[in-house]
């Protein structure tokens, strides 16, 4: 149990602040973290990955003894201290050659993970194309029926549109899109079709039976491609398409997986309440209309009332001194009635 931080003066409270839940998450940082043997392709896959996630991508250069499904205590502490809500492990073993296990974070706790299998890879050296920047949004791409009934491919959905998502907007142009990262599956058994999935997620069996059949199944395998978008004249106002291979090229094989805690999970999809600052600035979907100006009071000033002819219908009280007699101004540059008494005095002289 990890404990509680206490802010000691502003700055603090605003870094505590900065890792809160917010209405708009920040893009996700991942951690890449190398088990006690990995070997050549894991290692070669992760810088791949680590590649495509920059510059939300931190990499640990030691070799851990970490096994997630045993034991995640030290994921929740390097995700407490580097602000990290995913982790990708690699870790090759006898029993499972060539392992990457993708985990998930809430809260400094772990979520739910996925473990594959690497099959075969191609590295984007192998391609002689244009690359994209790092830092920019790819299109994501699910091409199987399966990513939204079955339980298994749902989870791998949802990890992988966390880690290649970044941060979110609200609209893209259209020449942002520099690359497409397209996930297929393999071809699917006659024992396991959208429907078979649909009456698994929605039947009334335990749920060890139901992970047991799950585990049972041969599932499909996973092809992850990456390619470069190419935006060509066409004639029209909307370009012609063309999409170049740019690497890496993953086969993946599905193996154990953790789901999530339902409590957990409720509280992960549960949205925050907006302090009272985000609400002036308009973070959230509240919006604060906005004050007019000119109908602000301020500080009654005779320098800052308006004379009677720029406004009629506002009426100022104006104290003018008037010469009823007529006179003319003094040699002060002053008239009225005491200009015409000191030239009395004077004619007197």
């Amino acid at each position: 149990m990890l404990r509680t931080v206490k802010p000691k003066n502003a700055r603090s409270k605003r870094a505590l602040q900065a890792r809160e839940p917010k209405e708009v998450e920040d893009a996700r940082t991942a951690i890449f973290v190398k088990g006690t043997h990995a070997g050549e392709r894991v290692n070669a896959v992760m810088k791949e990955l680590m590649a495509l996630k920059r510059p939300n991508a931190i990499s640990f250069s030691k070799k851990n003894a970490v096994r997630p499904f045993e034991d995640a205590s030290s994921l929740e502490f390097w995700a407490n201290k580097n602000d990290a809500s995913l982790f990708v492990l690699g870790q090759s073993t006898k029993k499972r050659p060539h392992g990457l296990t993708f985990v998930r974070m809430f809260d400094n706790r772990v979520l739910d993970m996925c473990e594959v299998g690497v099959d075969g890879w191609k590295s984007m050296a192998e391609f002689k194309t244009l690359k994209a920047t790092p830092g920019h949004k790819p299109l994501l791409h699910f091409a199987s029926d399966l990513f939204d009934t079955h339980p298994r491919f749902i989870q791998l959905k949802s990890m992988l549109m966390d880690f290649f998502n970044g941060e979110a907007i609200d609209a893209i142009h259209l020449s942002g899109l520099e690359h497409v990262i397209s996930i297929s599956l393999g071809p699917t058994p006659p024992s396991l079709t959208a429907a078979t999935s649909t009456l698994q997620a929605s039947s009334s069996a335990s749920a060890s039976e139901t992970q047991t059949q799950l585990q049972s199944e041969a599932l499909p395998k996973v092809y992850i491609r990456s390619y470069t978008v190419r935006l060509l004249a066409s004639g029209a106002r909307v370009p012609r398409v063309e999409l170049a291979p740019m690497g890496p090229f993953l086969d993946l094989s599905l193996r154990r997986h953790t789901d999530a805690d339902a409590e957990l999970w409720r509280q992960a999809m549960k949205r925050p309440k907006l302090r009272k600052q985000d609400v002036e600035k308009g973070a959230g979907r509240k919006r604060k209309n906005m004050e007019d100006l000119g109908r602000l009071q301020t500080r009654k000033m005779k320098g800052l009332k308006k004379g009677r002819g720029e406004d009629a219908d506002v009426d100022v009280d104006v104290d003018v001194d008037v010469d009823v007699d007529g006179g003319d101004e003094d040699e002060d540059g002053f008239g009225g009635e005491d200009g015409g008494e000191r030239r009395k005095r004077r004619r007197a002289e």
